[in-house]
C-alpha cells in the first residue's frame, strides 16, 4: 500500500501541468489571432532588397596625358572638387593662337572702317571729275556750235571744224568715263559699308567668329581640370599619372551616399495593395535592427528581373514549371537619415511597406 499511494498524486500533478500548458497554448493562440486580426495584412515585407544610387561616371571631355591624380579610392569628395589634371600645354597654345586671331580680326575690321573714309574721299574726287568733265563738255559744245555757225560763210576752215568736233567727242567720252569711275567708287564704298555698318566692333561677324574660337579654346583649357560632378565617394578609380586619357573613357565613378535608394524585390502576390507614396520602414544589415530607415514607395518597375535578363525565360516549353516572380519596387529614403547613417550601394536591406491605406 505504501508503494501505490503516491501514484494518484503524481497523476493529478501531470493533469494540472497539461491543463496549464493547454491554457498557455490557448491564450497564445488567442493573442496571435488578435494580433493577426488587428495587424496582419497591414504590411508586406521582404529581405530581398538592396541599396542603389545614381552614380556619376567621371570621363574626360578632352584628350591628353594625365599630369596629376588628386584623389584616392574611397575618398569623399564635393561637387566641383578637382579630381584629375591633364597636361594643358597644347590647350594653352591653342588659347594663345585664338587670342591672336581675335586681335587680327579686330585690326581687319578697323581697317574696313579706315578704308570707308578713304573710299568716301575717292567718291568725292570722282564727283569732282564729273563736274570738271561736264564743264569741259559744255565748252566743247559751245566751241563746236560757234564754228559750225561760221563754217557756212567760210570764216572757219574745215580743219578747225573737225578739230572742234573731235574735242566735243573727247569731252563726251571723258564725262562717260568720269561717271563710270563714280559708279565704281560708289560700289566699292557700298561693299565696304556692308562689312561694317549696323554692328559695333565686337559684334562684327569676323570678330565674333574669332571670339567664338577663343571661347572654345578656353573651354578646352578649363576641361583639362576634371572635377567631381556631385558629392560622393570615389569608386572604381581606373586612372594613373602618365596615362593617355581619351574622350569618354571612364576614369572613376562618384557614388552619392546621401542620395541612395532601395530596390526591394517583392513577390508578385505581395503587390496587390502596394501603391506609390506608401510609407516604408527599413533596416540595414550594416547597422542592425537598432537603426530604422524610413522612406516611401517611389515607383514600381516596368517588368520583372527575368523579363529584363539577357536570356529571358522560355515559358512556352512543354516542361514549364510556375515560378513566383519578383518585381523591383523603388523606395526613396529620407535624406536626413542617410546623412546620419550613410549607406553604400549593394548593401542588403529589409523593407516593410505599410499597405493599410490601400484597403
Amino acid at each position: 500500500m505504501s508503494d501505490t499511494a503516491p501514484a494518484p498524486a503524481a497523476a493529478h500533478k501531470r493533469r494540472r501541468l497539461l491543463t496549464l500548458l493547454a491554457a498557455v497554448v490557448v491564450v497564445g493562440a488567442v493573442l496571435y489571432g488578435i494580433y493577426a486580426l488587428v495587424f496582419s495584412g497591414h504590411t508586406v515585407e521582404t529581405d530581398n532588397a538592396y541599396v542603389g544610387a545614381d552614380t556619376a561616371q567621371v570621363t574626360p571631355l578632352v584628350a591628353g596625358p594625365v599630369a596629376q591624380v588628386l584623389v584616392r579610392e574611397t575618398e569623399i569628395v564635393k561637387a566641383g572638387q578637382p579630381l584629375v589634371i591633364l597636361d594643358d600645354a597644347d590647350a594653352r597654345i591653342a588659347v594663345a593662337q585664338a587670342q591672336a586671331a581675335v586681335g587680327q580680326a579686330e585690326r581687319k575690321v578697323r581697317g574696313y572702317e579706315a578704308n570707308d573714309t578713304a573710299l568716301g574721299g575717292q567718291l568725292a574726287a570722282r564727283q569732282a571729275d564729273i563736274n570738271r568733265a561736264q564743264s569741259d563738255l559744255q565748252r566743247a559744245r559751245t566751241d563746236l556750235d560757234r564754228r559750225q555757225a561760221l563754217s557756212a560763210s567760210g570764216a572757219v576752215s574745215g580743219e578747225e571744224l573737225t578739230t572742234a568736233k573731235n574735242q566735243f567727242a573727247s569731252a563726251q567720252a571723258q564725262v562717260a568715263q568720269a561717271r563710270a569711275n563714280l559708279q565704281a567708287a560708289a560700289g566699292s564704298r557700298q561693299a565696304n559699308e556692308v562689312l561694317i555698318s549696323g554692328t559695333p566692333l565686337e559684334q562684327n561677324p569676323e570678330v565674333a567668329a574669332a571670339q567664338a574660337r577663343l571661347d572654345a579654346a578656353k573651354l578646352a583649357l578649363s576641361r583639362t581640370v576634371i572635377r567631381a560632378p556631385i558629392d560622393g565617394v570615389v569608386s572604381k578609380k581606373a586612372v594613373q599619372i602618365g596615362q593617355q586619357a581619351q574622350v569618354g573613357t571612364p576614369l572613376m565613378a562618384i557614388v552619392p551616399t546621401t542620395e541612395a535608394y532601395v530596390d526591394a524585390n517583392f513577390k508578385e502576390v505581395q503587390l496587390t495593395n502596394v501603391r506609390i507614396g506608401q510609407p516604408v520602414t527599413l533596416t540595414s544589415d550594416l547597422y542592425g535592427g537598432g537603426v530604422k530607415f524610413h522612406g516611401r514607395v517611389k515607383g514600381l518597375s516596368g517588368g520583372t528581373g527575368s523579363a529584363f535578363s539577357l536570356i529571358p525565360a522560355q515559358n512556352a516549353s512543354g516542361n514549364w514549371i510556375k515560378v513566383v516572380q519578383r518585381l523591383p519596387v523603388r523606395i526613396q529614403l529620407d535624406p536626413r537619415e542617410l546623412a546620419q547613417h550613410p549607406l553604400r550601394i549593394g548593401l542588403s536591406m529589409k523593407a516593410a511597406i505599410d499597405i493599410s491605406n490601400a484597403r
